[in-house]
């Protein structure tokens, strides 16, 4: 008798787990939607990383780059880059920033932080270090006094840029899509004119990149 109440038990357990009421089967119904929509949200994102970053890292313009991209994803009707200053940074040079700027310690070397948005998306926060001395007036005064992107202002240079280092910093086996203020890569590189290094920037993109808007 014993092992048949038990054999009863079990059974009765069953049937219990296997009941699912009406809301908590839709409520299932939509856990198992949002998983594979997560499921997919993260091949995509990868993806998407992928192709942005390789763009970057083969072009003399990450201004150019991003305002193509902008467009591509139809993050704003007027696609054009703007450069956000951040006040009250300040990083110095240090002397293997200035080694690689081919500058001795007493040449002067600013620095200006900024977030480079497209209409009201801040697709990433880049650092730049550039030598005044190397650029003309009017280029300085656009960068102290302007929200133009550096590339922009530099385009008449003609700058070729050397990739210093591309740090991944979203986990690719996370699921789901990155928050729009995640970061998920940084690149270093330098700029140079002729062979004449003037600039070494650091830009750390954000999970606004993968934003679809309206094309």
């Amino acid at each position: 008798m014993m092992k048949a109440a038990i054999r009863m038990l079990m059974v009765g357990l069953a049937t219990l787990g296997a009941a699912v009421l009406p809301g908590e089967a839709g409520s299932a119904k939509a856990q198992v939607a949002e998983t594979s929509r997560e499921a997919q949200d993260g091949p995509e994102a990868r993806a998407l990383i992928e192709t942005l970053s390789a763009r970057l890292l083969a072009a003399p313009s990450a201004t150019a780059i991003l305002e193509a991209w902008c467009a591509e994803r139809g993050l704003s009707p007027d696609p054009r880059i703007v450069a956000v200053r951040v006040a009250g940074v300040d990083k110095p040079a240090g002397s293997a920033r200035r080694e690689r700027l081919a500058v001795g310690p007493e040449e002067p070397v600013r620095y200006r932080r900024v977030r480079l948005t497209c209409g009201r998306h801040v697709l990433s926060e880049a650092d730049n270090w550039y030598v005044p001395s190397r650029l003309t007036p009017e280029m300085n005064a656009a960068l102290d006094g302007t929200q133009a992107p550096f590339g922009r202002v530099v385009r008449p240079l003609g700058p070729s840029r050397r990739n210093l280092s591309l740090t991944m910093l979203w986990q690719p086996e996370k699921a789901g899509m990155p928050g729009p203020a995640e970061p998920l890569f940084s690149v270093e590189a330098v700029l140079s004119a002729g062979g004449v290094p003037f600039c070494e920037v650091a830009e750390t993109y954000t999970g606004a990149v993968l934003i679809q808007g309206d094309r």
